[in-house]
């Protein structure tokens, strides 16, 4: 029997993906670089729960409409956190370097 994995994902890697690209358009973020985008979507990946889904929308379907609230509040709070966590750690560096 053979078996095909690559629809397998987690459910929130896209939304991550497309939230942090979204957020680094703003005037603030600009700065970043690709390696503090990327370490901003894996810090909030790794706060979020892993939900493994083949189709995002068979999640979508069966979620209820607080679970779709509890979903936006929870990926706002860690990309809140991952990219303000990113920002610190990049100057705390860059002020240890020039000092």
């Amino acid at each position: 029997m053979k078996f095909n994995f690559e629809q397998v994902h987690n459910y929130y890697e896209r939304l991550v993906f497309e939230d942090v690209a979204r957020i680094s358009q703003e005037p603030r973020y600009h700065e970043f670089s690709a390696d503090m985008l990327a370490d901003v979507a894996c810090l909030a990946l790794n706060r979020l729960p892993v939900r493994y889904v083949r189709h995002d929308v068979d999640m979508m379907f069966y979620m209820t409409e607080q679970e779709r609230e509890t979903i936006e509040r929870s990926m706002n709070e860690v990309l809140e956190f991952a990219f303000a966590f990113v920002e610190e750690r990049t100057a705390r560096s860059a002020r240890t370097l020039a000092g």
